[in-house]
Parts: structure tokens; sequence; C-alpha cells
């Protein structure tokens, strides 16, 4: 986390984080969507979705850690 003192307080900001993120998951140079969720996944059929479910989980949790702390980028779902 970043931290910045302004004259009228304090500027906190993740966004290194969240570009770190975005270089483990490989997704630097993806494009933005108008919705988060992929509804037409593409998974192939003759190997498994998930190379290393470990590496999955670390995500996963570091992205939900990520929601926690900054609910603007959390969404709801109806």
């Amino acid at each position: 986390m970043h931290v910045q003192r302004h004259g009228t307080g304090l500027f906190f900001s993740q966004r290194q984080y969240m570009v770190d993120l975005l270089e483990r998951a490989g997704m630097v140079e993806c494009k933005s969507c108008t919705t988060p969720v992929d509804i037409n996944p593409k998974l192939p059929a003759d190997e498994p979705p998930i190379q290393n479910p470990s590496d999955y989980r670390s995500l996963a949790g570091a992205l939900q850690w990520l929601t926690f702390t900054r609910p603007d980028l959390a969404y709801a779902v109806p």
C-alpha cells in the first residue's frame, strides 16, 4: 500500500498491488470489457481447466483481500 500525506489528510493507493496481481495472472495487456465476468468461457476439452490450482487459489485470495480493502472494486450480483 502506498501512502501519501496531503495537507488535508492521507491518500492510500493500492495501484502497485493491483498491477502486481495482473502480472501474476498474465493479464497486463488485457482489454477492459463491459462486464467483469466472462459469460461465454472457452475451456479446452483436452486439458484440465487450471494448470496449477495453488496459483489459482493464491490469486483468488489476493483478489478477495483487494475487494475487502477496496469495496468500490467489488460488485453485487442480484
